[in-house]
This record gives C-alpha cells, sequence and structure tokens, in this order.
C-alpha cells in the first residue's frame, strides 16, 4: 500500500515505500546501506528489519524505522525464526509497496508470511540471493533442503535476484520462478571512488603496513573475510609453504578462531610468516598494499572482497567457487580449482615473477569494477527494477476493480 505525504501545493501525493529484510543487521550494514540512503534521498519511505538493527548505530539515523527479528544465523533457531514470523505481520502493517529480502532464512520467514495477505494490501516481494546454499560440490542432504526451500518460497516472489551466472542457470534449470520473474544482475555493487588507489594517501599505505607487522620491502598476501571453513583459510597457509619464494607473508584479515591456522602454520613451518590483523574495518591500505589476494572459498556468491581488491587494482588468486571466474577472468589474476594448494602457489610464486604484468592485471581489474560493478551502476537497476514493480502492482490493482475481473484473480 503506498502511504501519502503533503506536495508542494498542500495535496497528497504517492510516497512509495521499502522495506529491506535481511537475517543480520551486518549484512545490512554492509551491503545494503547505500540503498537505503538512496531512496530516502528520492522520498521513499525506507525501514529495515534485522536481528541486531536497534543496536546498529549507524543504521537508525538513516532510515524511517527499524524493527528487531529474533533471527539468527542457524536454521535451528525455531524460537527465533517462530517468533519472527509471528512479529513479520506487525510490522507489514503500516503497509509497503516493495519488499526486498537477502539471505536465505530471512527471505523465505519474510515470504511465508506475506503470501496470504490479500492483494490490495500486499507489497512486490523481491529475493535477492547472494549465492543459493545448494551448489555444485555441496553435501546432498543441505542441497536437497535448500533446494526445496528456493522452490517452495519461488512462488510467492515477484522478483528473483541472482548475482553470478551459475546461479542464474540453476534458477531457471529448476524454475525455482518464471523466465520473466528471474533477474541476474551483478552484485550488489561496489563504491570505486572509495575503493581506489587515489583515496589513500601515503599514511594511510604506511599506517596500513605497519598493521600487519610485516616489515617495509616484503611482499605479503591478504587474506579477506571471516575464518570458517567455508573460506579454507588453511588451502592458502599451505600454499604459502609451497611457494618458491620464501620471503613472503601471508595477512588474515577477519574475526575467527585462528588457533587451528596457527598451529597449522606452525607445524608445516612458516608460522613466522603468517600475520593475523583480526577484523579490519578499512581493509583498503592493507589490500593495497598487498601482492595480490588470495581466495580459497569453496562457495561464494559474488565475492566482495576480489571486488573491492580489483577495484584497488590488485590482481587476484582466486578459487573456482562461484561468480570468482566471471570476476577475475583470465586477465585479472589467475583462478585455480578449490583445494588445489599445489596450483595457488604457482599462481602466487607468477604474481612475484611478473610484477609488471600483476601490475596490468590490476589495472584490468578496475577497469572492468568501473565498467560493470560500480554502485551507481547497480543503485540505477534498482531503480528500474521498483519502477516496474510499482508499474505491476497498479495496474494488478486497476484490473482487480474492473467488473468482468474474477473475484480470485491475484490468488497465489
Amino acid at each position: 500500500m503506498i502511504a501519502r505525504r503533503l506536495g508542494a501545493d498542500g495535496g497528497e501525493e504517492a510516497r512509495p515505500s521499502l522495506l529491506i529484510v535481511a537475517t543480520v543487521s551486518s549484512t545490512i550494514h554492509a551491503f545494503l546501506r547505500d540503498y537505503a540512503i538512496h531512496f530516502r534521498q528520492l522520498g521513499w519511505r525506507v525501514e529495515l528489519a534485522a536481528h541486531g538493527v536497534s543496536v546498529d548505530p549507524g543504521l537508525e539515523p538513516i532510515v524511517d524505522q527499524v524493527h528487531e527479528l529474533a533471527l539468527t544465523r542457524s536454521i535451528l533457531n525455531v524460537a527465533g525464526i517462530v517468533g519472527t514470523v509471528r512479529d513479520l505481520p506487525r510490522i507489514l502493517e503500516s503497509g509497503f509497496d516493495v519488499v526486498h529480502v537477502h539471505t536465505p532464512i530471512a527471505a523465505f520467514v519474510t515470504r511465508f508470511a506475506i503470501r496470504r495477505l490479500p492483494l490490495e494490501t500486499r507489497p512486490a516481494v523481491v529475493y535477492t540471493s547472494h549465492g543459493f546454499f545448494f551448489y555444485k560440490g555441496g553435501h546432498a542432504v543441505t542441497n536437497t533442503v535448500f533446494l526445496a526451500a528456493e522452490k517452495i518460497a519461488g512462488r510467492w516472489t515477484d522478483r528473483l535476484v541472482v548475482i553470478n551466472h551459475d546461479d542464474y542457470a540453476a534458477a531457471r534449470r529448476h524454475r525455482l520462478v518464471s523466465p520473466d520473474h528471474l533477474l541476474l544482475l551483478p552484485g550488489i555493487g561496489i563504491d570505486t571512488g572509495l575503493f581506489s588507489r587515489s583515496s589513500l594517501l601515503p599514511e594511510d599505505m604506511a599506517q596500513g603496513r605497519r598493521a600487519t607487522g610485516v616489515k617495509t620491502g616484503t611482499p605479503y598476501f591478504a587474506v579477506v573475510g571471516e575464518l570458517n571453513r567455508n573460506k579454507r583459510p588453511g588451502d592458502v597457509v599451505k600454499a604459502l609453504a609451497s611457494m618458491r619464494h620464501s620471503d613472503v607473508h601471508l595477512v588474515f584479515l577477519g574475526a575467527g578462531d585462528t588457533r587451528r591456522l596457527r598451529a597449522l602454520a606452525d607445524e608445516i613451518g612458516v608460522g613466522s610468516r603468517v600475520r593475523f590483523t583480526g577484523l579490519v574495518q578499512d581493509v583498503r591500505p592493507i589490500v593495497a598494499g598487498s601482492a595480490a589476494l588470495v581466495l580459497a572459498s569453496r562457495r561464494e556468491g559474488l565475492a566482495r572482497s576480489v571486488m573491492e581488491a580489483l577495484a584497488l587494482e590488485v590482481p587476484v588468486v582466486a578459487s573456482t567457487a562461484r561468480g570468482n571466474p566471471e570476476l577475475v577472468g583470465r586477465d585479472c589474476g589467475f583462478v585455480v580449482a578449490t583445494g588445489d594448494t599445489a596450483a595457488f602457489a604457482r599462481a602466487m610464486d607468477q604474481i612475484l615473477d611478473d610484477p609488471e604484468e600483476a601490475r596490468a592485471m590490476g589495472v584490468r581489474g578496475r577497469r572492468r569494477m568501473v565498467d560493470r560493478y560500480e554502485l551507481s551502476i547497480l543503485i540505477a537497476h534498482h531503480e528500474a527494477l521498483y519502477r516496474d514493480l510499482l508499474a505491476e502492482r497498479a495496474q494488478q490493482r486497476r484490473w482487480r476493480h474492473h467488473p468482468s475481473a474474477s473475484s480470485r484473480w491475484g490468488d497465489r
């Protein structure tokens, strides 16, 4: 339902409304904050719903309202899921034109809650998958469960947005939504003005080098992301030990338990060359000062760390996880088979063997980010998407009230 506001002449004019939903606030803060700001500046009423939004000081001031959800990232959190199903109808009472959901748990629960709303008050529902949780090489049981959930929820979805070609092919193959409801967009965008070498001062670079603990003149590779099993950080440590270059270091930027990685590094003789910075608020100086970014993940959607590195003109050595081949291609770094630590080592050696070509890879990577993945381009795509959905909703409601329309028109 479109909210109303007073126009310049004192009359009412339409003020479209948007609810952005994710499982946890960090997803909104890291990836969707700029969208919330943009659409509110356009005059939309923008609200956010996720676990943790009420205590995130960077979110509440930029939107009209935030709604705390009881969700967590665990599908075993039954109480949180049930509580969210109970709370969502109250949140939806104020009426929204578009509800845009992200992350699998929040997406399923929200679409489940919306599905029974009458057409007059039912918002258009967009789900952006940041990487399906069913994927080639995934566990058979979890693949089956997540695929079944996506098939069910697809019936309650007006637009399914995927961010890599593998997921686009999977969505078509499994008929998650009708072809005209499926949209491929190149990620959620990156601010190439912020992620640029020109945005960094010499003192920023010096401070970044100090934060790594690696002395000036010694090359290092950067690994950005949470230290979890999916990211396979141990593969990068093993690759370091297999490299011909014995003076290079490895710097991990991300939260997580480091005990096993430290033990592994010590066991294979590279403990003195592996550094852990913990969670870093601004990774730009450290990534920009690296020889390359290394990403060994088994599962990705469209890796933000890869996009950031390429925007900073840093080449990438990445696994064959979804999205990585699209971003890195054949000319912005190396893509090697997930789990092949020897191949990772060879690629990392090649980066150091030919620094001139490595710099050229970085330049080509930045050009790719600016031309296709720039945030402003993605925001324009979302403007067009929401505009189409508003037009569709308006047409549906006109037909709903047409005398010849069936009383059951629009039921799903």
